[in-house]
């Protein structure tokens, strides 16, 4: 006996309908049968945060949902930020500022960056440092991190820009 669920979900502004398995988890459902393979799978118990995605709006860790869960809403992961080709401006900020080395980790803090810019305000760096504490990262030390983060968040703050979907806190 096969347990299969139907499953309809917006990707990155895409509706797509698949059948999976009840258990599947997001995780390998958005990396190895959609394809976006951003979505990176690290330790499946959600500890390291490179699975991050935005679902709804908010950032999830997708190792920890089934895809099922995913039902209905509308998601959207690291392959949405950049546009024909060209960086957007948060993960421009992470190249200028050497937010990244070997780049396993950078999905989970450039989707977690995304929802912290749409709350539309500016955080100290111990602020950006207790948000982005559940994605880890083995290379960088974290300081081009919070501060690709800082500027972005004051460049948007500044701008008034709260990208489509988001909310202010």
């Amino acid at each position: 006996m096969t347990d299969q669920v139907v499953v309809t979900v917006t990707v990155n502004g895409e509706t797509v309908t698949e059948q999976v398995p009840a258990r599947m988890h997001a995780a390998d459902f958005l990396r190895h049968r959609l394809g976006f393979t951003g979505t990176h799978i690290g330790c499946e118990q959600g500890v390291c945060g490179m699975c991050t995605v935005l679902v709804n709006g908010e950032a999830v860790k997708a190792c920890l949902m089934f895809a099922a869960q995913l039902d209905g809403c509308q998601v959207e992961t690291v392959e949405s930020l950049a546009t024909n080709d060209r960086l957007n401006p948060l993960q421009q900020a992470f190249k200028d500022e050497h937010g990244l080395q070997c780049g396993f980790c950078t999905p989970g803090f450039l989707m977690t960056a995304t929802a912290l810019a749409r709350c539309g305000r500016r955080l100290s760096e111990g602020e950006i440092r207790e948000e982005i504490a559940g994605v880890l990262c083995r290379c960088t030390g974290y300081d081009g991190i919070v501060k690709a983060i800082a500027r972005h968040l004051d460049e948007a703050a500044a701008a008034g820009a709260v990208p489509a979907g988001g909310t202010s806190r």
